[in-house]
C-alpha cells in the first residue's frame, strides 16, 4: 500500500531520532540465562506484590521471539474469596483496549476497507465536531492519535450518567475544542471510539463483530470480547476492586460498552499473548500474514508528543492507539489501562528485542503493572533492578485522586457562618436542559431535594444544602468522600432559572436552563 507523503516524513523523522539516540541504550542480545533469571525474579516480585496486598490478583504473559515464555496467574479473582487467578481469568482491560482496537483497524486498512487517512465525513457523514473545518477534514488517524481537538473528558461525563454510544457521539458536536485541530494532544475515549466505529461502518457490521472477525477469532482469542455481556458470562472472571479503608473491596461494576473500542475489551493473559505475537511478527502469526506490515507499522509512528514518562523520564509520544517511548532501554511501545472503579492493565513491547509483556490487575489505584514491567525490563537488559519501580508508580497513581478529594473537602468544609438558608424546595423543582447534558429534573423528595439526570432520569443524586442556593452531592462511586457543588440561580419570580452541575462542567457545559415545571 502506498504511504502518503506526511506519513513518509514522519517515519523518516522517527528513524532519524532513533539513529541519534545514544547507542548505550541498545543492550547486548538477551542471553537465555539472563532471561531465565529475569522470569524467576518477575514471578517472585509478582507473588510478593499479591502477598503484600498491593493487588488482589494478577495475570502475566511474556512473549519472546514468537514464543510465550511465561504465563501465570497470582492471587484471587475477588478479595476474600478462594477462586484463584490463572492464565485464563478474564479481566476488563480498560484503555489497553486502545492498541487492541488499533490492531483491528489496521486489519481493515490491510484489507483496503479504509485507510488511516480516510475522512470521517465520508465514513460517517452524520458525525460532527464543534467547528465545520475540522469536521470536514477529520480522519481515522486524527482520532486514534488524539489530535482532533476534542477535550479529553468529552463524552465520559455523558457515559457516567447513563447515555449510550450513539447519543454520546452525536452530542460531541456541542463540545468546544480544547486546542486547534491537529495542534494539541488530548486523550479522548470517545474520539477514538468514533474513529473505530466509523471504520467498521464500511463493512456493514458492528464494531464488536468486526473486532471478533478480524482479530480475536483469527488469533484463537476465544475468551476475548468487546461486549460487556460476554464478560459477564465468563465464570472465570476477575472482579473490580477499590480501597475501602485498608482493604480491597469488590463493590462496583463497570459497563464500558459505550466506549468499547477505547475501553471495553475483556481478555486474558493467554489471549493477549497471542496478540503480542502478532505485533512482534509485524502482522504475521503462526507463519501467516494476517495484517500487512504497512497497515500495522503506522500505529507505532510517533505523531503527538506526550512529554516525559512521569517516573523514568523517557521521552514519550503517541502514535495510533499506542504510546511510543524512547527510554533507558531503547524504543518501546506500550499502553496502560485503568478503571478508577477497579482495574489496572499494561502492555510493554520492545520491538528490537522481540520482547513483550502483558500485566493484568484487578484493582485501582496501584502502580503494580508498571512497576513489575519496569523491573522486568531492568532484569532482562541490565541484570538487576535499578530502583523500587512499584513504589514509584504507586505514588503516581495514589496522587491521581488524593489531592482532588482533599481540595474538594477543603472547599466545602464549612459554609459561611451563619449559612444562608435555602429557599423552599419548590423554588428549585422543575425541568432543566441543554443540548449536551440533555434534560435534568429537580424535585422535592422526602423533605429534601433530588437531582435526576440521564435517559429517563436514570441517575439520581440527593442534594444536601450547603449555603444559600448551593447544594452538595457525592456523585463518584470510586471517591464517595468527594463532594461537588450543584448551584441554582433564582430569578425575580422566585423560581430557579438555571442550575450548574459542577461534576458535569469540565468543558463548561454543566449549566442547564429551566424548560418547565
Amino acid at each position: 500500500m502506498r504511504l502518503d507523503r506526511n506519513l513518509c516524513h514522519l517515519r523518516i523523522w522517527a528513524f532519524v531520532l532513533m539513529a541519534l539516540w545514544p547507542p548505550a541504550v541498545w543492550a547486548d542480545p538477551i542471553s537465555p540465562e539472563r532471561m531465565t533469571t529475569a522470569l524467576s525474579k518477575l514471578e517472585a516480585l509478582a507473588q510478593g506484590a499479591v502477598e503484600a496486598g498491593a493487588v488482589p490478583g494478577l495475570a502475566i504473559a511474556v512473549v519472546h521471539d514468537d514464543q510465550v515464555i511465561f504465563l501465570k496467574g497470582f492471587g484471587h479473582r475477588e478479595a476474600g474469596k478462594p477462586e484463584p487467578v490463572d492464565a485464563d481469568t478474564v479481566f476488563q482491560i480498560a484503555s489497553l483496549s486502545k492498541p487492541v482496537s488499533a490492531t483491528v483497524v489496521a486489519a481493515l486498512v490491510s484489507d483496503h476497507v479504509v485507510s488511516w487517512d480516510s475522512r470521517i465525513a465520508d465514513l460517517d457523514p452524520a458525525f460532527r465536531l464543534a467547528d465545520p473545518y475540522p469536521t470536514s477534514q477529520l480522519t481515522i488517524r486524527d482520532l486514534f492519535s488524539h489530535r482532533s481537538g476534542l477535550p479529553g473528558t468529552a463524552g465520559d461525563d455523558l457515559e457516567d450518567i447513563g447515555y449510550d454510544r450513539a447519543t454520546i457521539l452525536h452530542r460531541l458536536r456541542f463540545v468546544p475544542p480544547s486546542s486547534s485541530f491537529r495542534a494539541g494532544y488530548s486523550y479522548s475515549n470517545f474520539g477514538l471510539t468514533e474513529g473505530a466505529v466509523a471504520a467498521a461502518m464500511q463493512t456493514g457490521k458492528s464494531w464488536e463483530q468486526i473486532a471478533e472477525e478480524k482479530l480475536y477469532r483469527p488469533l484463537g482469542m476465544a475468551s476475548t470480547s468487546s461486549r460487556h455481556a460476554d464478560f459477564l458470562k465468563r465464570a472465570n472472571r476477575a472482579a473490580l476492586h477499590i480501597r475501602v479503608g485498608d482493604a480491597w473491596a469488590a463493590t462496583i461494576q463497570r459497563d464500558p460498552d459505550a466506549q468499547a473500542p477505547a475501553g471495553g475489551v475483556s481478555s486474558t493473559a493467554r489471549d493477549l499473548a497471542q496478540w503480542v505475537r502478532l505485533l512482534l511478527g509485524d502482522g504475521t502469526y503462526a507463519g501467516k500474514t494476517l495484517i500487512a506490515a504497512d497497515a500495522l507499522d503506522p500505529t507505532h509512528v510517533p505523531l503527538m508528543t506526550r512529554g516525559k514518562n512521569p517516573v523514568s523520564g523517557g521521552d514519550s509520544f503517541y502514535g495510533l492507539g499506542w504510546n511510543v517511548e524512547f527510554g533507558r532501554h531503547g524504543l518501546s511501545w506500550g499502553h496502560a489501562g485503568a478503571f478508577s472503579v477497579g482495574a489496572r492493565t499494561l502492555v510493554t513491547i520492545f520491538p528490537k528485542d522481540k520482547l513483550g509483556i502483558v500485566i493484568l490487575a484487578n484493582a485501582f489505584p496501584t502502580g503494580v503493572p508498571e512497576g513489575l514491567s519496569d523491573s522486568f525490563a531492568d532484569l532482562v537488559f541490565d541484570g538487576s533492578v535499578e530502583e523500587d519501580w512499584v513504589k514509584a508508580w504507586d505514588a503516581i497513581y495514589a496522587g491521581m485522586f488524593g489531592p482532588m478529594v482533599e481540595a474538594a473537602k477543603a472547599r466545602y468544609a464549612a459554609p459561611k457562618s451563619p449559612a444562608r438558608p435555602a429557599a423552599p424546595a419548590s423554588t428549585y423543582a422543575g425541568r432543566y436542559a441543554n443540548d449536551f447534558i440533555g434534560e435534568a429534573t429537580v424535585s422535592g423528595e422526602g423533605g429534601g431535594v433530588v437531582l435526576k439526570l440521564g435517559p429517563g432520569g436514570a441517575r439520581s443524586y440527593p442534594l444536601r444544602h450547603f449555603d444559600g442556593d448551593l447544594f452538595l452531592t457525592n456523585p463518584d462511586a470510586e471517591t464517595p468522600e468527594r463532594p461537588t457543588g450543584v448551584s441554582f440561580v433564582v430569578g425575580p419570580d422566585g423560581k430557579a432559572s438555571s442550575v450548574t452541575i459542577e461534576f458535569l462542567d469540565d468543558n463548561h457545559l454543566g449549566t442547564l436552563r429551566r424548560v418547565g415545571d
